[in-house]
């Protein structure tokens, strides 16, 4: 049970809606006192109002996580605090998180970069998925199913149990198939990682991957066929 003089921690729209939260929550890795403001609560209802199925789906899984974190919690409370001399949500979330002294849980990499601004600390959940991720070293040699073909010419793309994808240099080829490729370079984004990597029976030749365009993938976690992962690698995905 949380102490009545813990830091809240404020959600906002885009971490309920992704879901992790609960588990986090349920898994005492967040031992806090977790504030729900109205508006946001009010902004889930209006998504899950929307005429756009897509925008309705994500509004109702919203609703869904908080009804289910309420069962895993009883450290939720609802604040009925508003401020009417700003329009945006994000503006609301920076100015309470600032008045209560709390810390804003997001998801939202562009309302982190604002709020920290505002010298409002944030808990981005994508970062903590990142840190939870296995090492992976240039040098290192591994095991890749090569599942769809690249952006550029001869690429390859497969990805780890994690999510991450790896761009396989001359892979095109081998797609359907499992082949052991070295890492020749990791690129890290805001949004995760990208890995780079050749075919092993093509170090030897002295080819060197080409970086293609884009960021990472936001695909979730893959297995080998390219299906969802399991639950435990499911933390560490979302963001790369």
């Amino acid at each position: 049970m949380a102490s009545p003089t813990d830091t809240a921690k404020v959600l906002d729209t885009s971490v309920i809606v992704d879901g992790r939260i609960k588990e986090l929550i349920a898994a005492n890795f967040m031992p806090s006192n977790f504030v729900l403001p109205e508006f946001v609560l009010n902004e889930l209802q209006r998504i899950a109002d929307s005429a756009d199925p897509k925008k309705r789906a994500r509004g109702r899984r919203g609703l869904e996580i908080l009804e289910q974190i309420k069962e895993v919690t009883p450290r939720l409370a609802i604040i009925d605090k508003d401020f009417p001399e700003l329009r945006d949500v994000d503006n609301k979330l920076i100015a309470l998180t600032k008045e209560i002294g709390g810390e804003l849980v997001t998801n939202d990499y562009n309302l982190q970069k604002v709020a920290q601004v505002h010298n409002v600390r944030v808990l981005n959940i994508n970062e903590l998925a990142n840190m939870l991720k296995p090492s992976v070293y240039v040098g290192e040699t591994l095991p890749i199913f090569v599942a769809k073909e690249g952006k550029e010419q001869h690429q390859g793309v497969g990805y780890l149990e994690d999510g991450t994808m790896v761009v396989v240099e001359d892979g095109r080829g081998h797609i359907g198939n499992e082949i052991e490729v070295q890492v020749a370079s990791i690129l890290q984004t805001p949004a995760g990682r990208m890995i780079f990597a050749r075919r092993m029976d093509s170090t030897e030749s002295g080819s060197h991957p080409r970086v293609a365009g884009g960021g990472a993938s936001r695909r979730g976690p893959r297995t080998r066929s390219g299906a969802p992962g399991n639950a435990f690698s499911a933390l560490a995905s979302n963001g790369a």
